[in-house]
């Protein structure tokens, strides 16, 4: 992840460097706006920027105003930062294309693991075969293997496991599930991850144990000696 550059918007100077410290000790480089006329100002001059940490709430242009000037012309990755958890402004955020939510406060380390994830992902990392432990998946053929064996899933099958192995090590709610694997094309109650999750594992076979089940909440890709 050498050579990433990555622009961190948000109007308070310590939050700013905080995110900067954690990035950089990764070896990511990070630039700084601390409003939404200088994030239009910063990403205009710096094309190359792979991701961007955006605060919702800001002067002058709040995120929502910033993301919906980027998506005119861009695609870049966009995680929001918010204080707000409501359900109506992710709506919004994911209507006007962000790819992330992280709710403040967090942990800077679980900031980390996120970033990484949506890089993965996103930039060129996005490599033709996934490995995870005991799972190979061939991106180009959208065939999974286990312990060596062809296994067959369906294509929700795929994607899903797909996106644990991608986010592995991460607590995921249904509804990041939902928004990220469905996309929101699907109104229904989002307890249809469970169904889903329990085929899935089934055809994992003893290799299902790899996704844990996070109890109130989601699950997470966890690879367990």
């Amino acid at each position: 992840m050498e050579d990433i550059k990555i622009l961190v918007v948000d109007d308070e100077a310590r939050m700013r460097k905080l995110v900067k410290d954690f990035l950089s000790i990764k070896g990511y480089i990070v630039l700084e706006a601390q409003d939404g006329e200088e994030a239009l100002k910063v990403f205009d001059a710096n094309k190359d920027v792979k991701l961007i940490l955006l605060d919702v709430m800001m002067p002058k242009m709040d995120g929502f105003e910033v993301l919906e000037a980027i998506r005119q012309y861009s695609k870049v990755p966009v995680m929001m930062l918010t204080a707000r958890s409501e359900e109506r402004d992710e709506l919004e955020g994911y209507k006007l294309g962000v790819d992330e939510y992280i709710t403040k406060p967090f942990s800077p380390k679980i900031l980390v693991a996120r970033v990484e994830a949506v890089l993965r992902r996103t930039v060129g990392e996005a490599e033709d075969r996934l490995i995870a432990g005991a799972i190979e998946i061939d991106k180009v053929a959208r065939s999974v293997y286990i312990d060596k064996k062809p296994v067959d899933l369906s294509f929700k099958e795929y994607e899903l496991l797909t996106y644990f192995i991608e986010n592995k090590g991460i607590a995921l709610s249904r509804e990041k599930i939902l928004s990220s694997v469905w996309n929101y094309d699907y109104f229904g109650d989002a307890r249809t991850i469970d169904t889903h999750v329990k085929k899935l594992r089934a055809k994992m076979g003893e290799r299902g144990d790899y996704i844990k089940t996070v109890w109130g909440m989601g699950y997470k890709f966890e690879i367990t000696p």
